[in-house]
């Protein structure tokens, strides 16, 4: 399978190189010095899985010198899908697949008109993984999850081949027939986890034990949970108890990757996490005072460190 990563980050690099470890064909799309390192040293995951090296690595900064692929792993941050988009154009042919694996919830939205319809899928990614340095990728944790499918709720020929090389590059996949639902089932806690884990600059451990700020977790999660229902996306019944296991049981130096972004000065993805609650509250006449506090808060660094 010719695969092609856009963005080589935390998601892109853990699961691309696991990916080209197991053998598949892929091509990484990276910029500047962690293009160079890659090109020159290979791409390095480590963390606590162990250590992939993948030598030589194939990586470039031009789309459209790979030629069409079967399958894109679309991982730029929110703010760049747009234009991201635009550039894989080149990649796509009449049977690609591009899976977006962005936080929130409408990157696949975003994509149809710029790719059609048909090329778009849905899908999430859950892996703690941050650039650590040029040319190398930490994971916090073991735990690295794919979850994908057709947005109209198909088995597809596309998706089951993807699925065997998921399997063999050893990680956690599955090919749904509801990728909304997996969807909302992460934004759930991703919104949340990433605001409270920003809000703080504490990693994710010290905020669930502390009796007087773990409360707030719950009712983040409660108030997107409203969100889904109101829109008529189906949730299992115990949604909610298991967004607070996932919390109770993720590793406790993890930090959201939103966190990770504004602890460096960086942009952060605010207004596509408690930013989308907020709007989609105030639409739906859902009331959501967790998020709407959190969203004030980081409101003045949505586009990094302010200038004083």
């Amino acid at each position: 399978m010719r695969i092609a990563v856009m963005g080589t980050g935390g998601v892109g690099g853990g699961f691309g190189a696991a990916l080209a470890k197991a053998g598949a064909d892929v091509t990484f799309i990276a910029r500047g010095t962690h293009l160079a390192a890659m090109q020159r040293d290979g791409l390095r995951v480590m963390g606590g899985r162990g250590e992939t090296h993948v030598l030589p690595t194939k990586a470039t900064d031009d789309p459209a010198s790979i030629g069409t692929v079967d399958l894109v792993m679309f991982c730029v941050k929110l703010w760049d899908v747009e234009s991201a988009g635009e550039a894989i154009r080149p990649l796509v042919g009449p049977a690609t697949a591009v899976l977006p694996l962005q936080n929130g919830i409408d990157a696949s939205e975003r994509l149809i008109p710029i790719l059609g319809a048909k090329a778009v899928m849905g899908g999430v990614a859950q892996i703690s993984a941050t650039i650590d340095a040029p040319g190398v990728i930490r994971q916090t944790g073991t735990f690295m999850r794919l979850a994908f499918g057709e947005l109209d709720g198909s088995i597809s020929s596309r998706g089951k081949a993807f699925l065997e090389w998921c399997q063999r590059a050893g990680f956690d996949a599955t090919l749904s027939d509801r990728i909304l639902t997996e969807l909302w089932l992460k934004f759930i806690i991703l919104a949340t986890n990433s605001g409270m884990t920003a809000l703080t600059r504490r990693p994710l451990g010290e905020l669930r034990d502390d009796p007087d700020i773990a409360p707030y977790f719950r009712t983040g999660f409660e108030e997107v949970i409203s969100l889904a229902r109101a829109m008529g996306i189906w949730l299992p019944d115990d949604v909610l108890e298991r967004s607070m296991k996932f919390t109770m049981g993720a590793p406790a130096g993890m930090r959201a990757s939103m966190a990770v972004d504004l602890i460096r000065g960086n942009r952060i993805e605010l207004p596509w996490l408690s930013g989308k609650v907020v709007a989609l509250g105030r639409t739906l006449g859902v009331s959501t005072p967790t998020h709407a506090m959190i969203n004030a808060a980081l409101k003045p660094y949505a586009m990094g460190a302010p200038k004083d």
